[in-house]
């Protein structure tokens, strides 16, 4: 289904097998959400940009990318690389 243009753009990329990269940010990307995580993580063309958990204490469950990690994310996503380490400590 496509509803939004970002959507349109996504699904675009993907059928032309260029990069998307995804900066999350969600209060469920360790409860419900983690498997549409999963699904994405191990999906080709996602590149993520590096994420932790912002406040494990009072939101055990969410997972904010660092954005000042969204250039150089994009620019490993351009050849093929996801940036690393992806999952970090907020």
């Amino acid at each position: 289904m496509t509803d939004t243009p970002v959507l349109m753009a996504v699904k675009s990329h993907i059928r032309n097998q260029r990069p998307v990269v995804v900066a999350i940010s969600t209060n469920d990307g360790l409860g419900m959400n983690a498997k549409n995580l999963g699904v994405l993580l191990n999906s080709k063309h996602y590149f993520f940009v590096p994420f932790g958990q912002d406040n494990p204490v009072d939101k055990k469950n969410s997972l904010v990318a660092k954005l000042e990690y969204t250039i150089p994310a994009i620019e490993e996503a351009l050849e093929g690389k996801q940036l690393q380490p992806m999952i970090i400590q907020y």
